[in-house]
């Protein structure tokens, strides 16, 4: 049976706030040792993202039918998304001292995720959810709970920019207009 959400359980990335000059080095500190490790580190995430809500796998033609997380590690498909989703990941945290070159890269992948594949918005809250999860976990050396805050207001700003992006291309008239 697929967790879902507790109430309230992610609020804190319906809030974005301003993020410091401190907090952008910590994210940018952690990520370098995250990046290191990307391409595992992303297997990881998605992996996770799939076991814990695995209605997230209905947007993956080839590997949505894969059960075992052991398959889906295997999967080429999985380990090449697992690619892009971390250096989307990358190129926000290199861009944190340029909220327009942040904004460009969210709308960017914000537009192709509500255009092209339809993805719900929610499953962006989600998968920041399970990034902190894994980070945390993963590199507990690196993401204390101090870095763990900071990357919380990024994921939540992320989130915001992405929900900005589906109201403005009308993505309750597009999601309603398919049922």
């Amino acid at each position: 049976m697929e967790r879902m959400q507790g109430e309230g359980e992610l609020d804190h990335l319906e809030r974005p706030s301003h993020l410091t000059d401190g907090e952008r080095v910590m994210i940018q500190d952690s990520w370098a040792k995250v990046y290191e490790n990307c391409d595992d580190a992303g297997v990881a995430i998605l992996i996770r993202l799939f076991v814990n809500f695995p209605s997230s796998k209905q947007y993956f033609k080839h590997f949505k039918h894969i059960e075992e997380p052991e398959e889906l590690e295997k999967s080429v498909q999985l380990r090449n998304h697992a690619h892009r989703v971390m250096n989307a990941i990358n190129k926000l945290v290199k861009n944190l001292d340029s909220s327009d070159k942040m904004a460009s890269g969210v709308r960017l992948v914000a537009r192709a995720h509500a255009l092209k594949h339809k993805v719900e918005p929610v499953y962006f809250k989600i998968l920041s959810g399970v990034i902190l999860e894994v980070l945390g976990e993963a590199f507990s050396d690196v993401v204390t709970p101090e870095v763990a805050a900071a990357w919380t207001k990024l994921l939540a700003n992320m989130c915001c920019g992405v929900t900005a992006v589906y109201e403005e291309v009308g993505w309750n008239k597009l999601s309603s207009s398919t049922e």
